[in-house]
């Protein structure tokens, strides 16, 4: 039941085919990392944008001392993003039980921003990469600075998916779709019949609605961007048994655009509607992470404009910035 309305949710919905596919092929070739090179890149970044990603950023008068703001980011702005698309593999997000102990990355709400300090006692390593996808505070800038935390930490870009699905599971999932091939995601309870309630999406609260969280990881599941591994659904071994191929993904997302008439609509050239790379100096390629050694570059160059390098993946995914994003 829906706290604010009374009314109870309903077992099936609709969801808008194109903008899902639109926006999770955006996901899929994009990054996910704020960095200094987006805020650049954006027309009136600092002013109109970087303010916003620093707590009480409106007191810092739209970043007009951008030196200040600056100050603010610094700890947990790159230059360029550490990780491209199709980086990794195969990625698995949530419940230990299942994926074990080992992480590479953790993604972050308000509140455990704000308590960094406990959050790097679960890791070890100390080399857990820290995604916090709300804003920069200066009560996590003073413990980054004093304890020290030697983890990276870095603020999450992020997608608006609008009402269709909420929450930090859906945030941990865009992370990972933008990094990897394939994502496995285990403990989220996604199908009528559960044998029970989980932490994940276990009652209506704040705008998470269930039920309609789990539709929308059940249409993502269709459409081939992750595979449910629950062991509460009613058929634990249940698999959809029809995927869309790469090439139907492909035709789909140009059919998409054009009727969301998204820049650069319908091009077969994934660069056209790149604006980040074309700002670097002719020639400098651009930071990547050790991370990516394994992976094959090639030079690619856009028409009519100036020369430039591009990384790609070994899978196919170019890091650049899309102009709606």
């Amino acid at each position: 039941t829906d706290p604010k309305t009374g009314e109870s949710e309903g077992l099936a919905f609709e969801f808008n085919l194109c903008e899902a596919v639109a926006s999770w092929e955006q996901v899929r070739n994009s990054t996910t990392i704020l960095t200094k090179e987006y805020i650049d890149a954006l027309p009136n970044g600092w002013e109109e944008y970087a303010w916003r990603r620093i707590n009480k950023g409106i007191l810092l008068n739209k970043c007009k001392n951008r030196t200040l703001c600056m100050e603010k980011l610094s700890l947990v702005l790159p230059d360029t993003s550490p990780y491209v698309p199709q980086q990794f593999g195969s990625c698995a997000v949530n419940y230990t039980e299942y994926v074990g102990e080992k992480s590479t990355f953790r993604l972050l709400n308000r509140g455990s921003a704000k308590a960094l300090d406990k959050v790097v006692e679960l890791d070890e390593t100390k080399k857990e990469a820290l995604i916090v996808k709300t804003t920069i505070h200066d009560v996590m800038n003073k413990m980054i600075r004093e304890l020290p935390i030697t983890n990276p930490v870095y603020l999450m870009l992020g997608t608006s998916f609008g009402s269709s699905a909420k929450g930090t599971g859906l945030k941990a999932l865009e992370f990972a779709l933008s990094i990897c091939d394939s994502v496995d995601m285990y403990g989220f309870t996604v199908d009528p019949g559960y044998k029970e309630w989980t932490r994940y999406f276990s009652e209506s609260r704040k705008g998470h609605t269930p039920l309609h969280g789990r539709a929308y990881y059940q249409m993502m599941e269709c459409l081939g961007l992750v595979k449910i591994h629950s062991p509460m659904r009613g058929d634990p071994g249940r698999v959809v048994k029809w995927l869309p191929t790469k090439d139907i993904i492909e035709a789909a997302r140009v059919a998409s655009e054009k009727l969301l008439k998204r820049p650069g609509a319908g091009s077969v050239d994934p660069l056209r509607t790149c604006t980040m790379i074309k700002k670097r100096k002719n020639g400098k390629a651009p930071n990547r992470s050790g991370l990516r050694d394994a992976a094959t570059n090639h030079l690619r160059y856009m028409k009519g404009a100036t020369r430039y390098p591009l990384e790609r993946s070994a899978g196919g995914g170019y890091l650049c910035m899309i102009n709606d994003r």
